[in-house]
């Protein structure tokens, strides 16, 4: 099917329950709990210090300087959707700012995660809408070019598919896809209980190389210990 001129209402959102659970987990942990995978790339960065989210993604596929898809993924927002808007080629024009965001957040949207630039930085930090961007920019868009909205797409080097749990904070974007969610919460909270226990050791002292059984390896490897620097030989 052509992905161009798609706008689909009715999306299958990973589970309510499932998306409550991941919530209580950064970034960090659930990539690692989803065997190191899911993130998008690094240089989406959040548009100020401490945001975080985690909701179901509605998608946009738009084109460079146009952000005509931006307001029609809004008609789909429900409340705990996040808006994921990627485009046909890179960009970094200021596709959305302070209007929009009361747009999105009038219907219930979360957040923001956009493979080009955002403006009106110091307003949507004052409304405490969260945003993971490419670049901060005030150059304006214009309305001209149809694209695709709730359709997979591509965002910032990361498969994204309508209904995709986001979970975003200070380390970066996370996508666990929707029929995943419930395992991957069970994963990060072994994961959680397991880098809990492992924090008290080393709160006593104990050395990372002994709770891990790091020694032997290094040995291994070809570390040598001397006690002093004259002991080299």
């Amino acid at each position: 099917m052509n992905n161009t001129g798609i706008a689909v209402r009715r999306i299958e959102r990973a589970p309510a329950d499932a998306v409550k659970a991941l919530s209580r987990f950064g970034v960090a942990t659930i990539h690692e709990a989803m065997g190191r995978t899911g993130l998008l790339a690094p240089y989406l960065r959040p548009i100020y210090p401490g945001a975080r989210l985690c909701g179901t993604a509605v998608t946009a596929l738009g084109h460079p300087g146009d952000n005509w898809m931006l307001h029609v993924a809004a008609e789909m927002l429900q409340p705990g959707d996040v808006v994921v808007h990627a485009l046909s080629s890179p960009d970094d024009h200021g596709f959305f700012g302070e209007l929009l965001a009361t747009s999105f957040r009038a219907r219930g949207g979360l957040g923001l995660i956009i493979d080009a630039g955002v403006r009106d930085i110091s307003e949507l930090q004052a409304m405490n809408f969260p945003v993971w961007s490419k670049a901060v920019h005030a150059k304006g868009t214009i309305k001209s070019k149809v694209g695709s909205v709730n359709v997979p797409v591509t965002c910032a080097g990361g498969l994204v598919n309508p209904g995709d749990v986001i979970v975003a904070d200070d380390d970066g974007v996370v996508v666990v896809p929707a029929a995943k969610a419930a395992e991957i919460a069970q994963a990060s909270q072994a994961r959680e209980d397991k880098e809990a226990a492992t924090r008290k050791r080393l709160a006593t002292g104990e050395l990372g190389l002994d709770i891990y059984d790091m020694r032997g390896k290094l040995g291994e490897a070809g570390l040598v210990y001397y006690d002093v620097p004259g002991d080299v030989k």
